[in-house]
């Protein structure tokens, strides 16, 4: 049991061992426990409309790159690409996780809407021997989609790319696209009902330390600590430093 790290898709970092965190709220926290799953949303459920999406680079550069191309044939593909690119994105999966060796005050203020909350840190290679066989992972890949190429030729290229205003995220994804199917193949336009997946992994195995909000009152600790050994959570339960007293 190993995501997938081989597919050209994905680049992959020189440090297999690279510190990975995922910030979330307290009811994130507890659904995780809960669910002994990672939760995997919809590409077309997040925030930035660009996402799956190509680069204006790409419509501008695409009869230079398709220069033998007749231009007919040209538009029909670029028109079936773009049609396409916006349903997979309706079944596209992806969990998200931020690479840096240290805590990061910019990812607390992001993505904890309050004090109550938690980062879970673990690494690169734990994280990928946590996901089952069908899941790819690998780094986001920032560009400028003004100016920029963004690669075509498989349904995954654009999922691993974002704008540069992003790349501060230094984002990992584990990523899964489960197309819906007939008896003539892809199910292409078919509408999907689910909001994204539960991947079930094992938390002990995942989960290498928990972090609380730096802001966070003591009787959250607590409560942080005494929710996750209730649940089994072998990971130590620690407060953040961030914000603690300055010495002069």
């Amino acid at each position: 049991m190993s995501a997938i790290t081989d597919h050209p898709c994905f680049n992959q970092p020189k440090n297999q061992e690279a510190r990975l965190w995922r910030y979330m709220d307290f009811t994130k926290f507890v659904s995780l426990l809960e669910s002994e799953s990672l939760f995997f949303c919809r590409a077309d459920l997040f925030k930035d409309p660009f996402e799956g999406s190509y680069s204006k680079a790409n419509v501008a550069l695409r009869p230079h790159v398709y220069k033998d191309m007749p231009a007919e044939q040209l538009e029909k593909m670029t028109t079936q690409m773009a049609d396409f690119s916006k349903w997979i994105r309706g079944w596209t999966y992806i969990n998200c996780w931020h690479a840096n060796k240290h805590e990061s005050a910019a990812m607390w203020d992001l993505y904890a809407k309050t004090n109550e909350a938690v980062a879970i840190e673990t690494n690169y290679s734990k994280l990928k021997d946590a996901l089952p066989e069908n899941v790819y992972i690998g780094l986001v890949n920032y560009i400028d989609y003004d100016s920029e190429w963004l690669p075509e030729g498989n349904s995954f290229y654009p999922f691993m790319h974002k704008r540069k205003s992003f790349e501060h995220e230094k984002e990992v994804r584990a990523v899964i696209q489960e197309l819906p199917n007939t008896e003539n193949g892809i199910a292409v336009g078919k509408e999907n009902q689910l909001f994204g997946l539960d991947v079930k992994v094992n938390l002990n195995t995942l989960i290498k330390t928990v972090h609380i909000s730096p802001t966070a009152p003591k009787w959250f600790a607590d409560l942080v600590s005494n929710v996750a050994s209730r649940y089994g959570l072998s990971a130590p339960v620690n407060q953040s430093l961030l914000y603690s007293e300055p010495v002069y």
